[in-house]
């Protein structure tokens, strides 16, 4: 590996290639064709990353019936009154516009009615079914019209390129560039951008069971850490209920089998065949997801679970033709892991879905680093202690357009390049070469130990001992990464072994970052269930939590009071500030 990386430069660098990432792209392409973007991902561009796995659908409000308002308070009582009002005004106000622009000029076509109208599904924890799709695939429809434009609009691609870390500039007052490595040579290379949009995706991997596509490692949040930008909600991990359980040899388990099911009837059935949601929510397996999650996980630790270790979905009851019709994939998905989705049970467990949590960021996706943005999961407070599900793609979409529209005016009027921080830029090098310079050690088993510790410790159900037991173990995992090596360091093209150091190393910093901001919250919100503060504390004295990493590799954590710019607690939507939009 050489000592400099090689450089270059663009004007928009776009990291990520999900549904904001490149919509952004697209959007700022549009608003100035002049510009010179491009995207970098760490796979292929349209075959990797989550929005391409969304099986459920897109919400928005378009029917009879239905309002923004309406979709709105679903979003605030979902997220149990912690999300940042305004972000979430803007979600749901533009997710109309947003799903036009995707069939009228993308070219996706979603599922419709004998009318011609457009197909609208349940999901749970909402109070109107609003969840546009395209059968249970809606995401491989979404991703795949999206690429095909990039493609044609000849947006310059960076396929197979990891981002390593954000550069500031020299004068310390913006973002100069990000440090990438090129996955098939090897080759570190400084990309130096007068924009740059943080759209890298979540995915909680660190835990156990998990539902993010392979790739996810936090990449982003940790380096938005890093570059000392505070993250937001990060104690909110959602746990999607119904995770296939395959068994503990395949990849498969953790895969999600989507709220679409239990919108459309399934049930839940411990190991002795009871349906047992009713006695945890009077919306039963309609309840939102983090109720079904600890749910699903209480029959579990009282003995009553399947031989799996988890519980059952059925689907039966609603007709096995019926059920192969609506869920297609789904279906064809079990019959490959040996289970009959239409005509029998299949195993579930409750696994890591979504961050909640992320970067602070601003309606017009600015963060505050002048030069860096950010939309999608790498962002905080859009859905505060809880996403609905069907929210995911509306607000990669919504936002990722945001972006690109915000890229494209900033850098009408704005400065050229700025030159890289050279000390900080050879820091960063120097970090990703550590474990070049260590004897090879068992990357494998410490992967493993850190998705026990998550998942006994700082999963589904909190308390004080094992949130603190996890930040002694990630301690000793962190102090243990930094002295292990990889093989075949000589060669690092197509490296696999130095990635999976690279990502461990960012999981296990978000993993802190989890843990600090659970054991600052000392009550229970939406996905953050402590059970040794079960109440649900103040709704009208809601606080957000910040977490920052300061000098030392330390994480502060401090909180905020939650802004109710437009609906407070137990009333109606404030007439000193009128929804607009």
């Amino acid at each position: 590996m050489p000592a400099s990386p090689r450089r270059v430069s663009t004007d928009v660098l776009i990291l990520g290639s999900g549904g904001a990432g490149l919509f952004a792209a697209l959007h700022a392409h549009q608003a100035d064709p002049s510009l010179h973007i491009t995207v970098a991902v760490k796979g292929l561009l349209g075959k990797c990353g989550c929005t391409r796995m969304v099986q459920g659908g897109y919400n928005v409000a378009l029917a009879p019936g239905d309002s923004v308002e309406r979709h709105f308070m679903d979003t605030i009582n979902g997220g149990k009154w912690l999300p940042d009002q305004d972000l979430a005004w803007t979600l749901v106000a533009t997710a109309r516009e947003r799903v036009r622009e995707l069939e009228n000029e993308i070219g996706c076509f979603f599922d419709r009615n004998e009318d011609g109208s457009v197909h609208q599904k349940a999901f749970a924890g909402q109070t109107f079914d609003r969840t546009v799709h395209k059968g249970d695939l809606t995401g491989i429809e979404i991703i795949g019209r999206l690429a095909e434009q990039v493609w044609a609009a000849g947006i310059e691609r960076l396929e197979e390129h990891r981002a390593l870390a954000l550069i500031p500039a020299a004068d310390g007052e913006s973002l100069a560039g990000v440090l990438m490595a090129d996955v098939r040579s090897g080759e570190l290379v400084f990309v130096q951008a007068r924009a740059t949009l943080l759209a890298t995706g979540g995915g909680p991997t660190m835990y156990r069971y998990h539902t993010p596509s392979g790739d996810k490692s936090c990449d982003g949040l940790a380096m938005a850490l890093r570059a000392g930008l505070p993250l937001r909600d990060m104690e909110m991990v959602q746990f999607h209920p119904t995770g296939l359980l395959a068994g503990p040899e395949t990849r498969m388990t953790g895969t999600v089998l989507e709220e679409g099911l239990r919108g459309a009837g399934g049930q839940l059935l411990n190991g002795e065949g009871e349906r047992f949601m009713f006695r945890h929510d009077e919306r039963g397996e309609r309840a939102t997801r983090d109720i079904v999650s600890r749910g699903i996980f209480h029959e579990i630790r009282e003995g009553r679970g399947t031989p799996g270790g988890g519980v059952y979905i059925s689907m039966s009851h609603l007709g096995p033709e019926n059920v192969r019709r609506q869920f297609k994939g789904m279906v064809e998905r079990c019959a490959d892991c040996g289970f009959d989705l239409a005509g029998g049970r299949v195993e579930v467990v409750p696994t890591a879905h979504y961050l909640m949590g992320g970067v602070v960021f601003r309606p017009d996706c600015r963060t505050e680093m002048p030069g860096l943005f950010a939309a999608g999961e790498d962002t905080g407070g859009v859905h505060g202690a809880n996403r609905l599900g069907g929210n995911g793609v509306a607000n990669s979409t919504v936002f990722g357009g945001i972006a690109g529209d915000s890229m494209a005016a900033a850098l009408v009027e704005g400065d050229g390049h700025h030159a890289p921080d050279e000390a900080a830029l050879a820091r960063a090098v120097q970090d990703c070469r550590l474990p070049l310079e260590q004897p090879p050690g068992d990357l494998f088993g410490l992967q493993e130990r850190l998705r026990d510790v998550m998942w006994q410790d700082a999963g589904i159900l909190r308390t004080e001992e094992r949130l603190r037991r996890a930040l002694d173990s990630l301690a000793t995992l962190d102090a243990e990464l930094a002295t292990t090596g990889i093989a075949g360091g000589e060669d690092l093209a197509f490296n696999l072994t130095w990635h999976d150091w690279l990502n461990l190393r960012n999981q296990i910093l978000v993993s802190r970052a989890i843990v600090t901001a659970a054991l600052a919250r000392e009550n229970s919100r939406g996905a953050h269930y402590r059970e040794d503060f079960p109440d649900t504390g103040s709704l009208e004295g809601s606080e957000f939590t910040l977490v920052r990493l300061t000098e030392g590799e330390r994480l502060e954590v401090t909180r905020e009071p939650v802004r109710f710019t437009r609906v407070a607690p137990g009333g109606s939507l404030l007439e000193s500030e009128p929804i607009t939009g």
